[in-house]
């Protein structure tokens, strides 16, 4: 009964979340200045010309019109046409989709792998000069901007270097750069709560009471302290994941990678509201999901947390 609660509680959540993110998309793509219809049609196209496009794609009609008709086509599994190429909007949305998904699992892998075992290691000596060190670079880490690390690591790594392609996608040596760019600041926050839980779980009762029986510090560690100290590090990398792949749009465009953030820069200049509105949304239910997702481990993590 508990776990249908659950489930019917965030099945709700998804669906609001869903529905509000359509219609906030919906209002403000629209508020965007320019018409659609002169990027389709010309700016030297007649009235005549203007006019039948408009009313072949809708536009003609009133704003609550327009969204229900687009929301009831969604509902069916209608995603629309785009007004810019006149493909399926379906066509268009999942191939770069499945593209940023893919390049932000690889960046958060890299994250919380070695967020992690950063943080870890920092905690076992705090306020040494391990310490110091790791979380300088972790600062420095989480200061810098994307879209210049991802120009610097190009000029390093690709142009002089010769390591790695400086954009596009194929080969695993494509991921490379895009990956440790995007996952930068991700592992930075990753190592800096790490530190922060291990650090405090460390001086618990029953983690002096372990080492007091004469367990390793290796095993305090990591058998006693570092499961306690996953919750909020599990939080934090269920949100960065959510962030990595809403803020991919300057990694995808430094590295010309055929994903969400490319696809939906260029749906937005060229006014194309189909694309725009189902990718974000798209965005969004992921989001949403990763966030359940997280709060269902946390509470796998801590059996304390589940709902009464």
């Amino acid at each position: 009964m508990q776990l249908v609660k659950m489930t019917a509680y965030r099945l709700t959540q998804l669906l609001v979340v869903a529905l509000a993110v359509s219609l906030a998309v919906f209002l403000l793509i629209r508020l965007i200045p320019g018409d659609p219809v002169d990027l389709l049609a010309g700016f030297d196209a007649t009235p005549e010309q203007r006019e039948l496009l408009t009313r072949h794609w809708g536009l003609d009609q009133p704003l609550h019109m327009q969204y229900a008709s687009f929301l009831g086509n969604l509902l069916q599994g209608d995603m629309g046409r785009s007004l810019r190429s006149g493909r399926a909007v379906v066509d268009e949305v999942v191939p770069a989709y499945r593209n940023t998904i893919k390049l932000t699992v690889v960046s958060m892998t890299f994250a919380t792998v070695f967020g992690i075992l950063a943080g870890v290691v920092a905690s076992t000596r705090p306020y040494s000069l391990m310490d110091t060190a790791v979380m300088g670079v972790a600062v420095i880490g989480a200061s810098l901007p994307v879209f210049w690390v991802g120009l610097v690591a190009i000029v390093i790594f690709a142009v002089n270097l010769g390591w790695f392609p400086s954009a596009g996608m194929g080969t695993p040596a494509h991921y490379v750069l895009p990956a440790l760019t995007l996952g930068l600041y991700a592992t930075a926050l990753i190592a800096r709560m790490t530190r922060t839980t291990m650090i405090e779980v460390l001086s618990t009762d029953y983690v002096r009471t372990a080492r007091g029986k004469g367990v390793s510090e290796r095993g305090v560690v990591f058998r006693h302290a570092i499961k306690n100290a996953m919750i909020p590090v599990v939080t934090v990398i269920g949100l960065q994941f959510g962030y990595l792949l809403a803020g991919a749009v300057l990694t995808e465009t430094v590295f010309a990678w055929p994903g969400l953030g490319r696809l939906v820069v260029n749906s937005i200049v060229s006014r194309d509201y189909p694309v725009v509105q189902v990718t974000l949304i798209l965005v969004a239910v992921t989001y949403t999901v990763v966030n359940m997702a997280t709060d269902l481990l946390c509470e796998f993590l801590d059996p304390r947390l589940r709902y009464d």
